[in-house]
């Protein structure tokens, strides 16, 4: 186990790596899935059931920490690693998405963010200094720079102000860091939909010489071709021998054809939030089981998978459980989904070393066409 932070690739196929993240809590093998937990938890799941299922690391979110518990508290209560029973590595995100989509009253200027907590409305106050400043009390491996996230479509006057604020919060978000033996700060590529922002972005974000870099601002509603072009755009700029984390996103075909084109880390809560609400991700496509259909349907949702909740039980049983309002259910289809991801990036990350991923992401979507729904966009 390394007692410093670095990225190493191990196999290519086309643009797509294979690689590992070495951290002193662990190794992150790549292409990864973080599954979010976003107030220290993944709902519904303890963490050694999260790191049975595959999981190399996963995120926690700043903005709900800092509002509840708060990270002093935390930090007097060991740090997070400890208070959520999760030795492994963890990622934080900086804030800046959540204040733009869930605070009420935001107002932004050079200096960062005043807000209105949607818990209870009480005033705060998040800059550059502040995020790293409670990224470290929560003792992350993986901390973010704050960043402005616009709702796109903006115009591109509104993307290049954010974005180049974004790059000003960038240089003040990795002096705010300092050194941290161990750790490392990403920083994020902004620019809405627009190329030549991006290219900007990514270009300056380069010469500041961050550990790992990110795209950001994706995930917001846009098609998904959008999203995939300016993955395209943007990873020629990104330093090669540096991880690259595209935010939020997202399908299993989302991750496929991102790996594709370069991307080594990926968090979404779409995995956890469907298995919530009865909708699972499988080798044979996406099934709600909230359907009347499967009421009596005494198949497993998949006898291959290496989770026991959707190989040892009917999708009888689970459907019965959704419409009786069980909590069995939100555990064990979140189960079924999170395994469901980790096989697939563990999939690709075979696929990468042999140089076929494309013939496995091609097979892969004909199992879903085969299935009973299509899970593409």
């Amino acid at each position: 186990m390394s007692e410093a932070f670095s990225f190493a690739v191990d196999a290519r196929d086309g643009a797509a790596r294979r690689g590992a993240i070495s951290t002193p809590r662990g190794t992150i093998r790549t292409p990864a899935f973080m599954p979010v937990g976003t107030a220290a938890s993944v709902k519904a799941m303890y963490p050694g059931e999260v790191r049975a299922l595959g999981a190399d690391i996963v995120l926690a979110n700043t903005y709900h920490l800092m509002l509840r518990p708060s990270a002093e508290r935390i930090a007097r209560l060991g740090g997070l690693h400890k208070f959520m029973n999760w030795p492994h590595p963890i990622l934080t995100d900086s804030g800046g998405f959540q204040v733009m989509s869930l605070a009420k009253l935001r107002k932004l200027d050079e200096n960062g963010v005043v807000f209105q907590s949607h818990i209870d409305g009480a005033r705060h106050e998040l800059t550059p200094e502040r995020s790293m400043e409670i990224q470290r009390l929560l003792g992350s491996d993986i901390q973010m720079q704050l960043d402005e996230c616009v709702r796109l479509p903006c115009s591109d006057e509104e993307a290049a102000r954010a974005m180049r604020l974004s790059l000003r919060w960038a240089e003040r978000s990795k002096k705010a860091f300092g050194a941290q033996p161990g750790r490392a700060v990403f920083g994020i590529v902004q620019g809405g939909a627009v190329a030549t922002l991006r290219k900007e972005s990514a270009r300056e974000l380069a010469a500041m010489d961050f550990p790992g870099y990110a795209i950001g601002g994706l995930a917001v509603g846009e098609p998904q071709a959008i999203m995939l072009e300016i993955i395209e755009i943007v990873a020629p700029y990104m330093p090669d021998d540096r991880p690259r984390y595209l935010m939020g996103v997202g399908t299993p075909d989302d991750l496929m054809e991102s790996v594709k084109r370069g991307v080594d880390m990926f968090d979404c809560v779409m995995p956890t939030r469907a298995g919530r609400h009865g909708m699972v991700f499988t080798r044979r496509g996406r099934m709600n089981l909230r359907n009347a259909r499967y009421a009596e349907d005494s198949r497993p949702i998949d006898a291959e998978s290496s989770c026991p909740a959707a190989r040892d039980y009917s999708r009888a049983y689970w459907h019965h459980l959704i419409k009786a309002g069980e909590i069995l259910a939100m555990m064990g289809l979140t189960a079924v989904n999170l395994a469901y991801y980790q096989d697939l990036m563990a999939g690709m990350r075979a696929a990468i070393g042999e140089g076929r991923l494309e013939p496995f992401c091609a097979s892969t979507k004909e199992g879903w066409m085969r299935g009973e729904l299509i899970v593409l966009r």
